[in-house]
């Protein structure tokens, strides 16, 4: 009866999930990426438009070092759907963070049961690193969702090692070879079942030669999932295989991608190929919200009493997700790769750190069944520290993507000025209308005959301001001649230029973006100065 009860919940969770994404997704900013991404899917349109003969999508930027699935399908949804092309990619971008969603709840169910899996979605749903980003973070959350996808069929291919039926052997392909359609972050998904046939040889096999046996049909049952993600990878990422050294050239990117950009730690300004190896620690400590980091220390304390009990042999399940977080996080720490805005290259990790968090809390809600008060005081403390997270993601809306816990600080607006904030300039969307509104009220007092064009300097990328700006308006890269000035208040940004701030977006009383009217500056104060690194 209860299992029925959170399987209805679940249900329930995911159909408001719905209503959410349909009711909001055109409230979200563009991102920095999007313009040139959505390009990018153009351009491999026109790649397979054309017969295969315009390759312009390979010369582009250094785009061709992705994989263009978002983007191809978004280009050509453009082209079908009657909507303005930004909201096209974020209602797409949602719906892939849907489906991750959905993979996180069958791959706790497929662990645990069903209240597991409930606890789980809530948790990935009270992240504002995935439920806040999955309308802008359009590669990102699209390739976490695949990620997580792969790792369900890789559970479920641990339970049949090493004989694997051939139709989950094909779908672990397609979600591997989506995912590498995505970028080449997509390996982790093959470095995961290798190091489980691995593991699971040693463990089932006791002599050297049935594990050579052993070995041999799992890499003869998992021979179509290989096939299947190549075919997916060449058919939305083909630069990957127009040449032997390509798949190497950008796993080197991935891992060396550096150029001359800061990011910010706990308010130290670092480069970003400088970053210290815990930085992707340190975001998730500040990231995730508090009762999602109560459920990983629970799955934490509970595996370190269990573990002298534990038959390895018979968790290969509960091994698959082990390696699928230890892996990507082993190899920050000893790889070092250029990072920067926070959790955001490693997204794909946070459902699977919500089903440990689920699995973990659901199993301290059992271990504390004998005792009934403590298991009723940890449940209230969920539930107050769930209530505290869910008005503070309202609070923040659309821009929930830049929650941060109670660790990242003593308030938000601490938390933005010592941790990344608003990186994609999002809240310009609301910005940008700060500015047209302050113009209206002003050429009510002017002649109708008034036709001058403002010019409007922007601290993101140009088209963030001409997407929502009329034609009074002419986005400029002459800072010192700009009349306003648009910025979010990510790294100090807001302080480059000096104007008269006329508005102000703002979040739990913590400005987001600023609107400067520079018109009416002289000489030196209307030169732009470097961010200030206080």
């Amino acid at each position: 009866m209860t299992l029925n009860l959170f399987k209805q919940l679940s249900y329930a969770l995911f159909a408001a999930l719905v209503v959410f994404i349909l009711l909001t997704f055109k409230q979200y900013g563009i991102s920095n990426d999007e313009q040139v991404q959505h390009v990018y899917g153009q351009l491999l349109l026109k790649f397979y438009g054309s017969g295969f003969t315009d390759q312009s999508a390979f010369m582009y930027k250094n785009l061709y070092l992705y994989g263009g699935f978002f983007d191809l399908i978004a280009a050509i949804l453009e082209k079908i759907l009657p909507l303005w092309v930004w909201d096209i990619r974020h209602l797409l971008s949602a719906a892939f963070g849907y489906a991750g969603m959905i993979a996180v709840y069958k791959c706790t169910r497929e662990l645990a049961d069903e209240r597991a899996a409930f606890l789980a979605v809530l948790l990935l749903c009270l992240t504002g690193a995935w439920t806040g980003a999955m309308f802008t973070h359009t590669k990102d959350v699209s390739f976490g969702a695949c990620m997580a996808w792969a790792l369900y069929y890789t559970i479920l291919v641990s339970r049949h090692l090493p004989r694997v039926p051939l139709h989950l052997s094909l779908k672990l392909g397609v979600a591997t070879g989506l995912a590498l359609g995505l970028r080449i972050g997509g390996a982790f998904a093959v470095i995961y079942i290798i190091l489980l046939v691995l593991i699971a040889g040693l463990l089932n096999a006791g002599t050297f030669k049935h594990r050579l046996s052993y070995y041999w049909q799992s890499i003869l049952s998992l021979l179509p999932a290989g096939i299947a993600a190549f075919c997916l990878m060449a058919i939305f990422w083909p630069w990957a295989v127009m040449g032997l050294s390509h798949i190497f050239i950008a796993a080197k990117s991935f891992s060396h991608f550096a150029f001359n950009m800061n990011t910010i730690v706990d308010g130290v300004f670092v480069s970003i190929g400088d970053v210290p190896r815990t930085y992707l620690l340190q975001y998730l400590s500040v990231r995730l919200p508090e009762v999602f980091l109560l459920g990983l220390l629970s799955a934490a304390v509970i595996l370190l009493i269990k573990i002298k009990k534990i038959r390895p042999a018979n968790h290969l399940p509960d091994i698959s997700v082990a390696i699928a977080i230890i892996t990507p996080l082993l190899f920050v720490l000893y790889d070092r790769p250029a990072l920067y805005n926070g959790v955001r290259h490693f997204t794909f990790i946070i459902p699977v750190l919500s089903i440990a968090a689920g699995i973990g809390l659901s199993t301290a809600f059992d271990i504390l069944n004998p005792y009934k008060k403590l298991r009723l005081g940890l449940i209230a403390f969920c539930i107050l520290l769930t209530s505290n997270t869910i008005y503070t993601l309202y609070a923040l809306h659309p821009y929930q993507y830049v929650y941060y816990n109670y660790f990242a600080g003593e308030n938000f607006k601490k938390d933005v000025h010592d941790w990344e904030g608003d990186y994609w300039s999002s809240s310009l969307i609301d910005a940008t209308k700060l500015l047209k509104f302050y113009i209206d009220a002003e050429q009510m007092k002017l002649p109708k005959s008034h036709k001058k064009i403002y010019s409007v300097a922007i601290c993101a990328e140009p088209f963030q301001g001409r997407a929502y700006l009329d034609k009074r308006f002419t986005i400029t890269e002459d800072w010192v001649a700009a009349d306003f000035y648009i910025s979010s208040t990510n790294m100090n940004c807001d302080k480059v230029l000096k104007g008269k701030i006329i508005g102000t977006i703002e979040r739990l009383d913590t400005s987001l973006a600023i609107v400067k009217d520079r018109r009416n500056l002289t000489g030196e104060d209307r030169r732009p100065h470097a961010a200030p690194r206080d």
